[in-house]
């Protein structure tokens, strides 16, 4: 056993417990204290950005961000404060750091299209969109993949790189659309009492807006019909429906009216080879 005089003992704690102790005190002080500020520093970051109306997604997501970078920094001058060699330490979470990026390229460049996707929002949760090859209602968006609704009800995750990286179409972020519509008729047709009841058509529709003004106009001289163009405004919401009510309301119509709508007709002419 070893045995230590009282001068040695003062001389000890003098030497190694006194300094270590005033540096793991300091140490534990600086995490203490590093992890108040940085609570404070996240918190009033999450009230700016709410302040700015940005997404509850990202506002979160950011907070987490900062709230680890900044409890890095906080970690490692509690840790310079006890005489670890931090220089080591920041260089090999750098080239960790390296690795991991590298290896997880595609879920990055995601993970960027997604912060722009929540910072410029070009679409919104319960819009109607044409983005990354597919169309559907937006269900939800995260920081990595999109995920929407199709029309006969299938789940659509999309990564959000490939939304941010092409077209988006956003057929829900004006209160109004054009309904375009083709009604071809025949050429011995009234051409003018078609025109008169495609007008009246439009006319006693209530969803169908006056301001801009509806069009009808011939089109088109094709090859076995002529074609007008029914191109009325209405709200987003009632688009398939004035569509779809209005094309049945013409069939019916013009079979009232007389007025005929040609089909594709093909004449086959038989001759008999004489004997």
């Amino acid at each position: 056993m070893f045995e230590f005089d009282s001068e040695q003992m003062s001389q000890m704690i003098d030497t190694y417990v006194i300094p270590w102790g005033i540096n793991i005190v300091m140490a534990i002080l600086i995490y203490i204290i590093g992890k108040i500020v940085v609570g404070i520093i996240v918190n009033l970051l999450g009230k700016v950005m709410k302040r700015s109306k940005y997404d509850d997604m990202l506002v979160d997501f950011i907070k987490a961000i900062a709230n680890a970078i900044l409890m890095l920094f906080v970690i490692i001058a509690s840790l310079n404060e006890l005489g670890v060699n931090t220089t080591s330490l920041v260089a090999i979470l750098g080239a960790a750091g390296l690795a991991i990026g590298l290896s997880l390229q595609g879920s990055l460049q995601n993970f960027a299209a997604g912060v722009m996707l929540l910072v410029f929002r070009p679409f919104k949760s319960g819009d109607f969109i044409e983005a990354g090859g597919a169309t559907g209602v937006v269900k939800s968006i995260s920081i990595f993949t999109t995920v929407m609704t199709s029309g006969d009800n299938k789940e659509i995750i999309v990564p959000n790189g490939q939304i941010y990286g092409g077209t988006i179409t956003n057929y829900s972020a004006k209160e109004t659309r054009r309904v375009d519509m083709i009604v071809g008729i025949g050429y011995d047709a009234d051409l003018k009492r078609a025109k008169e009841v495609l007008k009246e058509m439009v006319a006693a529709d209530s969803r169908i807006l006056q301001d801009p003004a509806p069009t009808v106009a011939v089109a088109e001289l094709a090859d076995s019909s002529v074609n007008f163009v029914v191109r009325p405004w209405v709200k987003a919401a009632d688009y398939w429906g004035v569509k779809f009510d209005f094309t049945e309301a013409v069939k019916l119509r013009f079979d009232q009216e007389g007025i005929s709508i040609p089909f594709p007709q093909m004449d086959v002419h038989l001759h008999k080879d004489p004997e």
